[in-house]
């Protein structure tokens, strides 16, 4: 298997989700009431994003106000800075289709949500998170402090657009990537976001998984993969049991690594870099995410993965992890993954 794929990366940016969304009632001051709006979400995209579309179909009916947009599904309200395909992929055990989602412009949840100013504040959380990627990948982030006004600009609307041949053309000088050259891996870490949903055990349809009505009952764990070199066969399987050992009851490994909070060391022997300098590449927002502590530890260890999806794509756990890296990760360089674990019932209550 080919370690780049032009076919898979171009899966990927054209990949997008057909969105109907609603007005919440509270906010309809029209009789009748406006119908829902059908979008397409790009997969890599962000929620904000679309208001631009949106808010022209709403804004002859909402209340007076001062605008601050904001979207939930089946009420748990969505943190706008995970891209729309792993929100999609997260929340959705079942896909639905089109998904629907209400759109919110007044009533802002500030106990849950970070408030985004518009487009400007999905772009500075983008290259933070770019930031924070080189440095996993590359041990700082020089290379991204560097871009010029009008690279970082193209690069952002490469994004935006959808336009993978830009976004190419141009991170390309960041060197953050492919993995190997000549079919040959070089040795480093790989930026991992993990997103773990418990689900019951002996549940056979998908459609019957409970809805997530708290972002508590998703553990966020960020924890880079370290390969090296002579690891050119590495599957999923061994990603998985460096990001999750709990769960493939390898004590060695629980008792020399911990979860780790967004941007912060792996392990005792980790030289990803001191706390104060990664606190400051961290995105910001992403601390709002649950950190998962010693009852999720206790919990992983009597749960197994029923179901990993990237992309949308639900993996086999012997593909090659270098191909999933290269051709399934995020443009901000992060390999954003969603487990599915299988729990008894008496278990899925701890949080």
């Amino acid at each position: 298997m080919e370690l780049c794929s032009e076919e898979a990366v171009k899966y990927v940016w054209e990949g997008a989700i057909p969105l109907q969304i609603h007005l919440h009632e509270s906010e309809v001051t029209t009789l009748p009431p406006p119908p829902p709006i059908l979008v397409l979400g790009s997969r890599i995209g962000y929620l904000p994003l679309l208001v631009p579309l949106i808010k022209p179909h709403f804004s002859s009916t909402l209340p007076p106000g001062t605008d601050s947009v904001w979207f939930d599904y089946k009420g748990l309200p969505l943190k706008w800075y995970i891209p729309i395909g792993v929100l999609f992929d997260l929340l959705c055990a079942e896909p639905e289709r089109p998904w629907n989602l209400t759109v919110h412009f007044r009533g802002h949840p500030g106990d849950v949500l970070t408030p985004c100013e518009g487009e400007d504040s999905v772009k500075w959380s983008y290259i933070n998170s770019l930031k924070e990627a080189a440095y996993i990948i590359n041990g700082n982030c020089k290379n991204i402090m560097n871009m010029s006004q009008a690279d970082q600009f193209e690069l952002w609307q490469s994004l935006v657009k959808g336009n993978m041949d830009d976004f190419l053309r141009i991170s390309s000088r960041l060197k953050l990537g492919p993995l190997g050259e000549d079919c040959m891996v070089r040795s480093g870490r790989i930026p991992v976001r993990l997103y773990v949903r418990n689900i019951s055990e002996d549940l056979d349809d998908l459609e019957d998984a409970v809805p997530i009505d708290c972002w508590d009952r998703i553990s966020y764990i960020n924890r880079p993969v370290e390969i090296h070199k002579e690891e050119g066969r590495l599957s999923l399987k061994c990603a998985m049991k460096t990001l999750l050992p709990e769960i493939f009851l390898e004590e060695s490994l629980v008792n020399n690594h911990e979860f780790s909070r967004e941007g912060e060391t792996v392990g005792a022997d980790s030289s990803y870099g001191d706390s104060e300098t990664i606190g400051g590449l961290r995105n910001a927002q992403a601390e709002e995410i649950p950190f998962p502590g010693q009852a999720h530890v206790q919990l992983l260890k009597k749960s197994k993965i029923k179901m990993i999806r990237i992309q949308g794509i639900e993996l086999d756990m012997d593909i090659p992890f270098f191909w999933v890296v290269n051709n399934l990760k995020n443009p901000e360089y992060f390999l954003h993954i969603c487990v599915f674990m299988g729990t008894s019932s008496d278990q899925s209550t701890i949080r």
